[in-house]
């Protein structure tokens, strides 16, 4: 290996702050706190999720609506509605009128 190239990497262990879970392992991130493992002081990294605590790999599936996003999706949604509503006059108008003018210009 070339000299200086390649980041540090230290001994850590990541904690999952949602259900405790500790995972020892390495990385090149650093903390300001610290704690001794079989003798070896590592690094501690809180995470806020992890395969301990996710979803997906616990198999439990959560409803999580932080900030209403349900009811945000429905507002926007009908918005869209009322704006197509009102296009769709607006376009049919138009098209009537472009086929007017249309004949018009034939029967010249």
């Amino acid at each position: 290996m070339k000299k200086d190239t390649h980041p540090t990497i230290y001994p850590v262990v990541f904690v999952d702050t949602s259900c405790g879970a500790e995972f020892v392992s390495t990385s090149t991130l650093k903390s300001s706190e610290t704690r001794m493992i079989d003798g070896v002081e590592h690094f501690v990294i809180n995470v806020e999720i992890s395969s301990a605590s996710h979803p997906f790999f616990t198999g439990q599936h959560r409803f999580v609506d932080t900030a209403g996003r349900v009811d945000k999706f429905k507002e926007r949604q009908a918005k869209v509605e009322a704006a197509a509503a009102v296009r769709k006059g607006k376009k049919a108008k138009t098209v009537a009128t472009k086929a007017k003018k249309a004949a018009k210009s034939d029967e010249k």
